[in-house]
């Protein structure tokens, strides 16, 4: 590991994903003696990760990159909250509550880079859970990750909700000189109570916008993705078109929306959430995902796209899939291509 990583325990030596998942299974949240609970009143788990680089089927990207499990963020949607099963911790609160921090991530992918068999393809980060959830202002994993990119020559996408990306415009920039990079800033909707029951760990979606802005201004190819749209509480037109207006009036280079999708603990975590916060639409959600659907109702989806492609072009933005002509539309780590709710351009080139 890199000396000028910090951790919080730097002489200990941190378990595995797997072991975690074994002492979780074994004694429960209580048995990770060594995670540490900080202001956010999160806890952190310093992990060793065997690779850095995750290889994926069926996406129109072969690598993923995660340099943390887990996110404080706290979307009620997130697709990524399923996978927290993956060791033993739940979908629901210990998503946002204990995080998983690869600590080794930095120096694992350099080694990985190096390779003589890399080929330099492209590289989806952030996939999982996101890559500038405030955490990372302490261990800086995803900078690292992203000078090891550059070092690499090597293509890369780049979703987040943290306008803490802005403090790595040198390194983005001399990513997008040596290979290519493309950064999707999460920007469901700009409806401010939406946004406070929603995303309750998130930045406000104006501030998000201006980072969008600073990266453009600064030479970056970056856009929106207003994922996932949530029916009967920011897929108003009126909600629509004032996140549509925003983005345009931020400077994005493409915007992508989709829908809310819903699958294993995500769904049961949404639903319930709903049930809390608003009541008066549990019922007709239970009807549109009847049968463990993941979907929307295809009609409602239409309905919906159309409207957003009609705002769009009134206010002259580009389409994701029309903005370059490389790249597909992409799913998040572990599902297929157009099984996930933020399908989104990866640029290649």
């Amino acid at each position: 590991m890199n000396s000028a990583q910090p951790t919080l325990f730097p002489l200990a030596l941190h378990p595995t994903t797997r072991q975690v998942a074994d002492r979780v299974r074994s004694g429960g949240v209580a048995a990770l003696t060594e995670a540490e609970r900080r202001a956010d009143e999160a806890r952190y788990q310093e992990v060793t990760c065997r690779s850095a680089l995750n290889r994926v089927e069926g996406m129109p990207f072969r690598w993923t990159l995660n340099p943390y499990r887990g996110c404080t963020h706290g979307c009620h949607y997130c697709f990524a909250r399923r996978y927290h099963t993956q060791f033993e911790l739940g979908a629901g609160d210990e998503f946002a509550s204990v995080i998983l921090v690869k600590t080794n991530l930095v120096a694992v992918l350099r080694r990985e880079l190096d390779r003589a068999s890399w080929q330099r393809e492209l590289v989806a980060l952030g996939t999982a859970t996101d890559p500038y959830q405030p955490i990372e202002g302490h261990y800086r994993l995803t900078r690292g990750a992203l000078a090891a990119l550059a070092d690499a020559r090597t293509p890369t996408g780049l979703v987040t909700k943290g306008p803490m990306v802005v403090r790595d415009v040198d390194i983005l920039q001399e990513l997008s000189r040596r290979a290519a990079v493309s950064v999707y800033v999460s920007v469901p909707s700009v409806d401010e109570d939406a946004w406070r029951r929603l995303e309750p760990g998130t930045a406000h979606p104006l501030q998000r916008l201006r980072a969008v802005r600073t990266l453009v201004d600064a030479g970056i190819r970056a856009g929106v993705l207003m994922a996932p749209i949530v029916p009967g509480i920011t897929s108003g037109r009126d909600q629509l078109a004032a996140t549509v207006k925003a983005v345009a009036d931020h400077g994005a280079r493409f915007v992508g929306a989709n829908l809310l999708y819903l699958k294993g603990g995500t769904r049961t975590h949404f639903l319930d959430f709903l049930a809390r916060e608003y009541p008066e639409l549990s019922e007709t959600y239970e009807e549109w995902f009847a049968g463990g659907a993941a979907y929307l109702p295809d009609g409602l989806r239409n309905q919906v796209r159309a409207t957003v492609r009609d705002l769009r072009e009134r206010a002259g933005l580009t389409a994701r899939d029309e903005e370059h002509e490389s790249g597909a539309a992409a799913a998040p780590e572990g599902q297929a291509a157009g099984q996930e709710q933020p399908a989104f351009q990866w640029r290649a080139d």
